[in-house]
């Protein structure tokens, strides 16, 4: 199968049953689909794909073209939900290590001085444009980093070469982002009012990077349109979504609190955080909600191992696999075989990594007694990825209104900002 959700190493003890779950995963749908156009809940995403506005999508690669031929670094200025998607996708899908000469650099995801200065030091000797993102324009990481950005490129090219050089991601017809924008001359692309910043990649939030980064997005959104297909039924049993959903909330209710997303691949790791963030920030409330954590193996293995296999019984894997990498290597015979590695001579990584996973998950689900769910996708290009990115979100959505809390909204979120403005003097707090 090219997308297959497997439960066969989960404790014995808590066989998932889908009659215990088909009503109310049947109710939570209705609900979905119902109320998916009410802008207050933040479910526009949900068919967003297959209604995508045309033009937006040419204007989208139109822009994308036009910063790659003029300019050799993007920077996407952004945090959380403005962010993580794109970067997931175009580390996943060009790697970490591309040969494409057109850089993609990530800033205004935080507010160490450190990491700031060496970034703008290094782009004073780059031709960079910038995709500022943000609904409401006034994110406090994201507006230091842009004003610093928009300082440095009027420095470089004078205001119209600067106005040039940049395009937002904002509401539009408010916002102080937005109106930056039309008193400034930039390019604009709106972000949804009833779409969450996490649940946005397949909006303009996540396309224009992405499509900046040379990736196609039409079979991006090709994959997110197939996905509603997928997993849009609201029979448990024919839809892997709501069952993973399902199978989350047994495991939460039998005392595993912790979930650990594991991969085989470092280019997954911002894909890791996108993932915690979407399931952290959505269903984190009233006292409630899953810790998704995560891991790379076999990396982590050699720290995180030990605890997993025989630390306390707190925590649940998902493990993500894709087969068919599209760069390989092989392992070369060596005559003298001083490394005692000529077992293995002349099988590809991938084998040995396959070999490595399946050992692992033997482990821990079968001696370790660790819950193992395993997604395994047969490859990793952007029509898969996004057939997985919606895949995660639907089953997000459920898994909240399974734990009755609300997935789309964030209240816990705004307490700190509340109390970092009032520490800065923001007028107002």
């Amino acid at each position: 199968m090219s997308f297959e959700v497997g439960f066969e190493h989960v404790n014995k003890n808590l066989v998932f049953k889908v009659e215990d779950y088909e009503e109310k995963v049947r109710k939570i749908n209705e609900f979905l689909e119902y109320e998916r156009t009410n802008p207050n809940n933040y479910i526009g995403w949900l068919h967003y794909a297959s209604h995508i506005n045309h033009d937006l999508v040419e204007s989208i690669k139109k822009q994308a073209k036009y910063f790659r031929e003029n300019y050799d670094t993007l920077v996407v200025c952004g945090i959380g939900g403005s962010y993580l998607g794109a970067r997931a996708v175009i580390e996943a899908v060009n790697g970490l290590m591309p040969q494409d000469k057109f850089k993609v650099l990530y800033f205004g995801q935080t507010l160490d001085p450190n990491y700031t200065s060496q970034m703008l030091a290094y782009l004073k000797h780059k031709n960079f444009c910038v995709v500022c993102i943000s609904k409401s324009g006034t994110t406090t990481e994201t507006s230091i980093a842009f004003r610093l950005l928009k300082d440095l490129l009027e420095k470089k090219h004078g205001k119209k070469g600067a106005a040039d050089a940049i395009a937002c991601v904002t509401s539009i017809g408010k916002g102080a982002l937005y109106k930056m924008a039309q008193k400034e001359g930039y390019s604009v692309f709106e972000l949804p009012v009833n779409i969450g910043g996490r649940y946005s990649v397949i909006t303009p939030v996540g396309l224009l990077p992405i499509a900046c980064a040379g990736i196609d997005i039409d079979r991006f959104i090709a994959g997110f349109v197939r996905a509603e297909e997928k997993f849009g039924s609201p029979e448990l049993s024919q839809n892997p979504a709501y069952q993973y959903a399902a199978e989350q909330n047994l495991l939460y209710n039998n005392g595993y609190n912790i979930e650990l997303l594991v991969t085989y691949e470092p280019r997954l790791q911002a894909l890791a955080e996108w993932y915690k963030q979407l399931y952290d920030e959505s269903n984190g409330k009233d006292r409630k909600g899953l810790l998704v954590m995560s891991s790379t193996f076999t990396t982590d293995l050699h720290s995180l191992g030990q605890f997993i296999q025989d630390g306390t019984k707190d925590l649940f894997e998902t493990v993500l696999l894709f087969d068919n990498p599209k760069i390989d290597v092989v392992i070369p015979w060596n005559d003298d075989d001083s490394d005692e590695l000529n077992y293995i001579a002349n099988k590809k990584l991938s084998y040995v990594n396959k070999k490595a996973s399946e050992g692992t998950i033997s482990a821990h689900a079968n001696d370790g007694n660790v819950p193992n769910i395993i997604i395994e996708i047969d490859t990793l290009d952007e029509y898969k990825f996004g057939e997985f990115l919606y895949f995660s979100m639907r089953a997000c959505a459920m898994a909240g209104y399974l734990l009755n809390v609300n997935p789309f909204n964030q209240p816990g979120v705004e307490i700190y900002k509340k109390n970092m403005f009032k520490l800065l003097g923001k007028k107002g707090y």
